[in-house]
């Protein structure tokens, strides 16, 4: 008989231990495509002066009821609630939501796609927190899921990156693996200390793609900050 096997909480290990020791240790990040980087730690505790700018557009765009998801170790949703703004974290890390529940924040374990019979004003999805899509193929399936959770005129603000510059050659030229569908779907896993994450699929989706997923879905999108290859959007619903 075959035992299940457990399934590793590196973002959450490191984040408990963060607390407890101020220690900083990396998070490993391996993908199938590039080589290894690095999530440090003190990044996901970072306050308002140490949050770049389109976060902190981001935040201030918020209103009303408004759901955090991914939040790691809270620090968006510690800065709304600071605000005295109705917020609530959610993360499939058993650990950060353990951290977050200790800080005294609305924070719950699940996973976006099992939400059900909720509304909300404003969506967060920052640090590209729209990768969850996995896959460009399922960027509509999310922005559906988005759509079924927001109030008539609420929001989903979301970041992203344009990652064509990683398959530009110097000359300008690009080249791209024709065996894959989108240059933005990714594979990674995380790794910290002992603790192993299992893979996991994740979308860095260009504007343009974005805005006409959107759209497909009766979404309206624009951008509202722009910073060279990254950008914030704004996806509201219509209807």
């Amino acid at each position: 008989m075959m035992t299940e096997q457990k399934i590793g909480d590196p973002i959450g290990k490191a984040i408990l231990d963060y607390a407890k020791t101020k220690k900083p240790d990396d998070i490993i990040v391996t993908s199938d495509i590039c080589e290894d980087d690095i999530i440090p730690i003190e990044v996901l505790f970072r306050n308002e002066d140490e949050m770049p700018e389109l976060e902190i557009v981001a935040l201030n765009e918020a209103n009303g009821k408004i759901l955090d998801v991914g939040a790691g170790a809270g620090a968006h949703t510690s800065y709304l609630k600071n605000l005295g703004k109705d917020v609530t974290a959610i993360d499939i890390s058993e650990g950060a939501v353990e951290f977050m529940l200790s800080q005294g924040l609305n924070a719950k374990k699940t996973n976006f796609y099992n939400l059900k019979n909720e509304k909300y004003d404003t969506i967060l999805m920052l640090m590209n927190g729209i990768g969850i899509a996995g896959k460009l193929s399922n960027l509509e399936n999310t922005l559906i899921q988005a759509k079924n959770l927001l109030n008539k005129g609420g929001r989903l603000l979301c970041d992203s990156s344009d990652i064509k510059y990683l398959y530009e050659d110097e000359d300008g030229s690009m080249w791209v693996n024709l065996n894959s569908e989108y240059y933005g779907n990714f594979r990674f896993q995380m790794k910290y200390k002992k603790e192993k994450g299992p893979w996991f699929d994740w979308l860095y989706v260009d504007f343009d793609s974005l805005f006409t997923a959107a759209n497909n879905v009766g979404l309206k999108c624009r951008r509202i900050y722009d910073n060279e290859d990254h950008f914030l959007a704004e996806i509201t619903r219509i209807d």
